[in-house]
């Protein structure tokens, strides 16, 4: 990676999440998210990375941690130049925060590797948010889900960019959370602008009632979930 312009601040953006399949909305959002930067003024895009989260996470439906990271890889190998998959936070034993997640990714660009070089030869340190959904953005405001800690850990220090959803009145919650309205300044809200509401659970119940999920994710997504049986009903 080499950063283009040396105004910017070099940016990357990390999706957090089960992708148990992941579909061309997950997909959606980072292209969403790279439109709107390449608007901004003070961001240059490097990359994109979807991180999933491992087996420990015991979520209903989800697939093994190894499938669901293969199954990420495909779809940006098939569609994306600039999109990568992190398999850290799938292969660990414990469940890991967003915060922590999030510390990896510091730890991994910046000091580890010590940034991002400029074509004059510079280094520059990486900015490093959190790209999500409006309903996850919702979810803050649970305090059984979501500390304090960590939200000022996640929003202030990192900031979100917040893929706004139809049914989700995210800038109302950001005027009523204290926490988030203390780091507004750090909260990137974009509007999707075509309504796509294609869901992993919907998928999933496709595949388990034996109907065509053509066209909802990437077909080498497809191939793999055909391939290795997976989301089919369990046998008794």
């Amino acid at each position: 990676m080499l950063a283009l312009d040396e105004s910017k601040i070099p940016l990357v953006i990390v999706a957090c999440g089960s992708y148990s399949p992941i579909t061309y909305l997950h997909l959606r959002m980072f292209e969403m998210a790279r439109d709107h930067f390449h608007q901004r003024t003070e961001f240059e895009l490097i990359a994109g990375y979807f991180s999933p989260v491992s087996d420990a996470y015991r979520k209903e439906g989800l697939a093994k941690a190894k499938d669901r990271v293969k199954m990420c890889q495909l779809a940006v190998d098939s569609t994306s130049d600039w999109l990568m998959v992190d398999s850290w936070e799938s292969r660990q034993t414990q469940y890991q925060r967003t915060a922590v997640v999030l510390d990896h990714f510091e730890e991994q660009l910046n000091e580890l590797r010590g940034g991002i070089k400029t074509k004059s030869g510079e280094t520059k340190q990486f900015k490093i948010m959190l790209l999500a959904g409006g309903d996850l953005m919702a979810s803050f405001g649970h305090p059984t889900v979501w500390s304090a800690e960590d939200l000022h850990h996640i929003v202030g220090r990192y900031g979100c960019v917040i893929i706004e959803r139809t049914g989700t009145d995210v800038y109302g919650f950001l005027l009523a959370h204290d926490i988030l309205y203390q780091h507004k300044l750090n909260i990137i809200i974009i509007k999707q602008l075509i309504h796509n509401d294609i869901s992993s659970t919907k998928v999933r119940l496709f595949v388990k009632r034996g109907m065509s999920i053509k066209y909802l994710l990437p077909n080498p997504v497809i191939d793999y979930i055909q391939r290795h049986n997976l989301y089919l009903p369990q046998q008794s």
